[in-house]
């Protein structure tokens, strides 16, 4: 079908809208001119890496360079797949990776209600303080602090064990009980920062709801279910598609600073792997090709994800 616009004024919409564009360019110059520091470090520190990617399909040797470096194809990848321990890695970091996300938006979303019902403002400001505090102590600090308190000699956990009668449990070498006491400390150390975004969420909220629901009888509980939760909702389906993006990211910084050989059957997970092949053993081509992998899978979880969401509610809650 022929395109019923002339020529010439299909060419003056297009000079009109780049006016208009260069108009609110200007316009907002100021506010341009702010955001371009952040543009630089995100390009400096985000894109202009991305050239090293081409390492997972070479055999690199730093004296050699990159551009240097002997091209081996797909060669990196194979080895991967064919790494015997692989299929336990990526069960370790899926398994881990996922208790992380439901346990942790679970009592994220259970701490922002409950929160959501305090009425004493000093009371609520001080212990949503409290709640934020872990957020901000390294990994590092936090290992010490941990290892001290499920210490099998002289932690608290252990005192109390043994005051009833039972046997001391070295909990960070059992594999039976490493991974409780990972997500355990996960969910103290992030769900109070996490809680934030569902604040902000449910204060958007239309009051007159809750005055109605109140009118006709209806429960704090009752209003939390029927109103604050279904209001929210595009909130928690956002966050959970961007959570599954860093699915295969289980946590690098805890398990390092907590795990060891005794745990590795259920702790090695694909980041500690590519940590010891990389920076311990030097085989930068291959963990190089091991993270490109993740961020892909990351990026059609995403993808995959935000479809399934937008099918499942028709089109409701998504991200684009």
């Amino acid at each position: 079908m022929a395109n019923s616009k002339k020529p010439g004024a299909v060419a003056l919409g297009q000079v009109r809208a780049k006016k208009k564009l260069t108009r609110e360019i200007w316009k907002n110059r100021w506010f341009y001119l702010f955001l371009l520091p952040a543009v630089i470090v995100i390009f400096l520190f985000c894109y202009k890496p991305m050239y090293g990617i081409i390492i997972a399909f070479k055999d690199y040797k730093p004296r050699r360079g990159i551009a240097g470096s002997e091209w081996v194809g797909l060669a990196n990848f194979k080895r991967m797949f064919s790494y015997a321990n692989f299929g336990q890695l990526m069960y370790n970091t899926l398994f881990i990776s996922l208790l992380k996300l439901i346990i942790g938006m679970f009592c994220t979303l259970a701490l922002a209600l409950l929160f959501n019902e305090l009425r004493n403002l000093k009371f609520k400001r001080a212990v949503q303080s409290v709640s934020y505090l872990p957020h901000f102590i390294s990994w590092v600090i936090l290992g010490g602090l941990i290892r001290e308190l499920f210490s099998p000699t002289r932690g608290v956990i252990n005192e109390v064990i043994k005051f009833f009668g039972g046997e001391p449990i070295y909990f960070l070498a059992n594999p039976n009980y490493f991974v409780f006491v990972l997500i355990l400390t996960y969910v103290w150390q992030s769900v109070g920062w996490g809680t934030i975004i569902y604040l902000a969420a449910i204060a958007s909220i239309e009051q007159e709801q809750y005055e109605s629901a109140v009118i006709d009888g209806a429960s704090r509980f009752q209003r939390a279910i029927y109103i604050t939760i279904p209001c929210i909702m595009p909130t928690v389906a956002t966050l959970l598609i961007l959570n599954l993006g860093g699915v295969l990211n289980a946590g690098f910084d805890q398990i390092f600073n907590l795990y060891n050989e005794q745990v590795y059957s259920v702790a090695d997970i694909l980041d500690t792997y590519v940590y010891r092949v990389g920076l311990i053993k030097f085989d930068y081509s291959y963990s190089a090709a091991i993270g490109l992998f993740k961020n892909v899978i990351g990026i059609i979880l995403v993808v995959a994800s935000n479809l399934a969401i937008k099918k499942m509610t028709k089109g409701e809650y998504k991200i684009w």
